[in-house]
């Protein structure tokens, strides 16, 4: 008897499903024990848990925010602005993502760890001054209205990628998008009442150091398989931070005579945000050169904000500005004479307006749409403790004397 023909069915790639895993596991380090270390180091000796409390409630509350709606929102199939409901709960998975070698699970595993990385960030902005119940819902919230359109808006097909903004890894989706938001939620929270020092710089280095390895999930997982270009954004992201960081120390040397110990991971990841933007499109010295230019904008940008903000972790200045940084040095490092790939059918003005277009719309929507969520949250929950609670410090005030019951 004559057979029906059978067409070929597509299955998922066991080498870039793995590679796509590790990178999410690689990348969930810097979230979780990188973000914990240093964004508690910088903190006040007093205030240390309650920093570490709010990482872990970030992550627990994103991603199930991320499960019930933030994918959907993001990635879905819908109009220029947002994704459509067809995912949410995570239903209707395919068992291939379309276009791609690996399940849609491996996708949205990857997906939600950047979500966690971007809304991670803004603790860092608000230390000694953010209570723990308003943090817990202020992040699902913010994901909500701020993040995941975004993430739709260049990576899942909408009008700034319509427009031709391009961003390989992160630098306008995650760092612009947090950097700028954790500018909102700083000026809406206020200064600090007693600002202090980082508590332990140690910790701070550890952590950076934790966020400097995972990096490589992050530049490395965007190849979207165990690919050449996994290895050439993981090379160059990792040149960057180094040229970050000698320029760093370079300029703390000439500006205050003196080298920071923190001052080399500051500019690390100020040369990795840098060099997000175009990781896997660039060569070897314009990755140096990312590293470097991110470093100096980032530095000049933290001494500036420090006089009218109040940002313990320098968000703003590293992934905000640093992010921006490397966004409009993509259409430059990414010509062929610089090394890089080459965009086709594009130049470098065109490029380059695209470029701005996208940092200009971001950080508008984040500094809007953060202080909304913030302002709104703050309505039901307080933002900031009592002057009190301040002045005894935010982990006896919130955790009791030895942290170990809430309040």
């Amino acid at each position: 008897m004559p057979q029906a023909a059978h067409a070929q069915v597509a299955v998922a790639d066991s080498g870039d499903t793995a590679w796509m895993i590790l990178c999410a596991l690689l990348a969930l380090f810097a979230a979780l024990p990188g973000f914990l270390l240093r964004h508690g180091g910088q903190a006040g000796a007093r205030t240390v848990l309650t920093v570490m409390a709010q990482g872990i409630g970030i992550v627990a509350g994103v991603s199930l925010v991320w499960a019930a709606a933030g994918y959907s929102i993001a990635f879905a199939p819908g109009s220029g602005w947002l994704g459509g409901g067809a995912n949410l709960m995570l239903g209707n998975l395919a068992a291939l993502r379309e276009g791609l070698t690996v399940p849609e699970s491996a996708f949205v595993l990857f997906q939600m760890v950047l979500a966690l990385l971007a809304a991670g960030l803004l603790a860092g902005a608000v230390a000694q001054r953010a209570r723990l119940g308003w943090f817990l819902f202020f992040a699902p919230l913010w994901v909500l209205m701020v993040y995941a359109p975004v993430a739709h808006w260049v990576w899942g097909g909408g009008w700034l990628a319509e427009l031709g903004a391009l961003d390989y890894a992160g630098a306008l989706v995650l760092h612009v998008t947090a950097g700028f938001s954790a500018l909102a939620i700083a000026l809406v929270a206020g200064a600090r009442s007693e600002p202090s020092g980082p508590h332990s710089p140690a910790l701070t280095l550890v952590g950076g150091s934790l966020i400097w390895v995972g990096w490589a999930g992050i530049v490395g997982g965007w190849a979207l398989g165990a690919t050449d270009d996994a290895a050439v954004a993981i090379l160059n992201s990792h040149f960057a931070a180094c040229a970050g960081a000698l320029m760093w120390a370079l300029l703390d040397r000439l500006l205050l005579r003196r080298v920071s110990a923190t001052g080399f991971i500051s500019g690390a990841l100020a040369g990795l945000v840098a060099a997000s933007a175009s990781a896997a499109l660039i060569g070897t010295g314009g990755a140096m050169m990312a590293g470097v230019i991110g470093a100096i904008v980032a530095r000049t940008g933290a001494s500036l904000a420090s006089k009218w903000v109040d940002d313990p972790g320098h968000v703003f200045a590293i992934h905000g500005l640093g992010g921006a940084a490397g966004l409009l040095l993509l259409p430059i490092l990414t010509l062929p004479i610089m090394g890089g790939v080459g965009i086709e059918g594009a130049g470098v003005a065109t490029l380059m307006t695209g470029q701005a277009m996208g940092i200009i719309a971001v950080a508008l929507w984040a500094l809007v749409g953060s202080a909304i969520a913030a302002l709104l949250v703050a309505m039901v929950l307080p933002l900031r403790p009592s002057e009190q609670a301040e002045a005894q410090g935010l982990d006896a005030a919130e955790h009791g004397e030895q942290g170990w019951g809430f309040r």
